[in-house]
């Protein structure tokens, strides 16, 4: 009996403790959801000068080039072991020279004819003077007279002729030692020891060795953000030319180098609308510790100093939405698009030129779904 009535038991006390808790259910108020606003960083808008640089990329080239010629000719009779590619070389320092013996001879001829024309003067001249005399004594006609000034006036010419030959031999053999025009680096060489060099022929290729230049484009636009005047022509003066940071991976490793845009070249590019400026790097000097001469070909980054502008608005590049809308967050500390005028991107920043006012609150977090009058909790981050 126990085992039947015990099951029996618990099984009623069950439904009817189920039956009391339906009749009488809890009661609970009624309550609004509570809603936690999005935490975004936002930043203050500060209207201040800023500086405007213009990013560009090219490669390096040499500022100078010659090709370097034999002014005269003949048999190549020594060359300077540093005239090699790679080689360095300063101005005057001899690098080659022709087989003189020839000019020699031609110089010591025209000495020996300038000697001889000398006596031939003096001779014709004391004649003349003679017969001058004996003509005041009528013991000389006149034709003898002119005829004896003429030869001396002939032999005089002749002096000055020689002269002018003997002049001539002396630079040409000068000239068969070719000389550096500059401080330079070899490029190349054409030709060796014991070859015949005619008149004017190549010898070598250098290039300056005291600056290079960077050729880098700029768009037509980007000329309305450096300081230069876009009515100046030839090249600009040093106290205005804009300062040009550049960059490049040598050796494996990142340097830098400074040198000032000089110039511009005369014709806009059709196809990309750009102008090529030139940037002019001075090498360091021998004397300098550590300080790396930047090397012709070496492809650079470049950042030119622009103009300053007063009173615009940089924010951070990421703030701007739907291409020219920033979120702005009123004292309610609720967020709203705004419409800016944008004056110009950049890299990492965006110039604002209309539409904020200082003071103002911005937001700059990358958030996606964004209604008009959203509660958030801004979190202040200094620019």
């Amino acid at each position: 009996m126990l085992r039947v009535l015990l099951p029996a038991g618990i099984l009623t006390g069950g439904v009817l403790f189920a039956a009391w808790l339906v009749l009488n259910p809890t009661q609970l108020d009624e309550a609004s959801p509570e809603i936690v606003p999005v935490a975004v960083r936002v930043m203050e808008v500060r209207s201040e000068p800023t500086k405007l640089f213009v990013e560009s990329q090219g490669k390096v080239q040499a500022a100078r080039t010659v090709n370097l010629s034999t002014p005269v000719a003949g048999t190549v009779a020594w060359i300077s072991p540093k005239l090699e590619a790679g080689g360095y070389v300063v101005e005057d320092e001899p690098l080659l020279r022709l087989d003189s013996s020839d000019y020699e001879i031609a110089l010591a001829r025209s000495e020996a004819a300038l000697e001889q024309a000398v006596a031939e003067e003096l001779h014709a001249r004391s004649e003349y003077e003679r017969l001058r005399e004996l003509g005041e004594r009528r013991l000389a006609s006149e034709s003898q007279i002119q005829n004896a000034e003429r030869l001396a006036n002939v032999t005089a010419a002749r002096i000055n002729e020689i002269e002018t030959q003997l002049r001539q031999a002396r630079i040409d053999l000068e000239r068969t030692e070719v000389r550096a025009p500059f401080d330079a680096i070899v490029q190349s060489r054409q030709v060796e020891l014991g070859q015949y060099a005619n008149r004017a022929q190549n010898i070598a290729v250098m290039y300056g060795a005291d600056e290079v230049e960077v050729r880098l484009p700029l768009a037509i636009r980007q000329l309305g953000y450096l300081d230069v005047p876009l009515d100046f022509r030839g090249e600009l003066d040093r106290r205005v030319a804009p300062v040009v940071r550049l960059e490049g991976l040598y050796g494996g490793q990142q340097h830098v180098w400074f040198g000032r845009m000089v110039r511009t070249e005369a014709t806009i590019d059709p196809d990309s609308n750009t102008v090529q400026s030139i940037v002019r790097v001075t090498q360091p000097q021998e004397s300098e510790k550590n300080a790396i001469p930047l090397p012709i070909g070496l492809f650079v980054e470049a950042s030119i100093s622009g103009r300053e502008i007063d009173d615009i608005i940089a924010l951070p590049r990421a703030v701007i939405r739907n291409n020219n809308q920033v979120l702005v967050v009123d004292a309610e500390n609720k967020m709203y698009y705004r419409e800016v005028e944008i004056f110009r991107f950049e890299e990492e920043r965006v110039l604002i030129s209309g539409g904020l006012a200082p003071g103002e609150i911005v937001c700059i977090s990358p958030i996606q779904a964004v209604v008009n009058g959203m509660t958030v909790q801004p979190v202040r981050e200094m620019i």
